[in-house]
């Protein structure tokens, strides 16, 4: 069958193993210094690995894999303990695989395995390329309701407030690279869920500046946005570059694609970075 599954890029690859925490269905491991899928079997297609990859070697792509079948992943995964199984849990409740959840709730009560509490947040978040990689989730698909006062004063009508945005398209993929506006430009590079969870994104992020996003989870020509990257950096005068994105692990791709566009345009252009938190606050 033809389905969503891991591939890993052996050229970018470093065989750090940080992905390999991140995959409690037990689909990769390192072998000759190299991160490899092991079993299509055993790996869902959800990337939860994807984030904690420094090098940008890990995306998901679609091709003719064996079905993934949870109930032998999680023979694999009850071996490992209470803390896998919690993770992988909240993992497929997290992407919203509620029939996958339930065959591995139903495989736990089959075989009298204790189920552990997964109630609480998917997991902590953390930076991307964080040293410290517990089992985890991916944060940035997990399902969450955020608390809003809605009669805090000082809110200002829609109507009162103006646009920033100084260019259109703002989508990368959609961007020409010899576009005028990018002369002389202070570029900000966001990725697309910013601008819905920062309530000051105009006011503070986008003024005066020419905007480009996209997100590196979801987006699958991340070498051809380096490429894009590369030919407005080297094709035009860019005064600086700020970086905002979100605090979810997948997240941290943005600095990655921005950093490999700097060293394949050979600019040295001044880069600050803005991290949103979900609840919608800045770091």
């Amino acid at each position: 069958m033809k389905r969503k599954i891991i591939s890993i890029d052996d050229k970018k690859c470093t065989g750090c193993g940080q992905c390999i925490p991140d995959c409690p269905e037990g689909a990769l491991q390192i072998i000759d210094g190299k991160a490899r899928l092991v079993s299509d079997l055993f790996c869902d297609g959800l990337g939860a690995c994807i984030g904690t990859c420094p090098e940008g070697a890990i995306s998901v792509i679609e091709r003719e894999a064996v079905p993934y079948d949870e109930k032998t992943v999680m023979e694999n995964i009850v071996q490992q303990g209470s803390p896998v199984i919690k993770a992988h849990l909240e993992h497929l409740r997290g992407h919203g695989q509620i029939e996958l959840y339930n065959q591995a709730i139903e495989y736990l009560i089959e075989n009298t395995v204790p189920i552990p509490d997964h109630n609480g947040p998917v997991c902590p978040t953390r930076p991307a390329q964080s040293d410290h990689s517990p089992f985890a989730t991916c944060p940035g698909s997990a399902a969450l309701s955020i608390s809003r006062n809605t009669t805090a004063p000082n809110r200002q009508p829609s109507a009162l407030s103006e646009s920033e945005l100084r260019q259109w398209p703002v989508q990368l993929s959609l961007l020409n690279s010899a576009a005028p506006y990018f002369d002389n430009a202070d570029l900000l590079i966001s990725a697309d869920c910013v601008p819905f969870a920062y309530a000051g994104f105009h006011t503070e992020l986008l003024k005066d500046r020419i905007v480009i996003i996209f997100c590196p989870k979801l987006d699958s020509d991340i070498d051809g946005y380096i490429t894009k990257l590369a030919e407005i950096f080297s094709r035009h005068t860019i005064k600086s570059i700020m970086v905002a994105h979100m605090e979810v692990p997948c997240c941290g791709g943005v600095r990655y694609v921005i950093d490999k566009a700097l060293e394949q345009s050979g600019k040295k252009i001044p880069v600050t970075e803005k991290t949103i938190t979900i609840q919608g606050g800045m770091e």
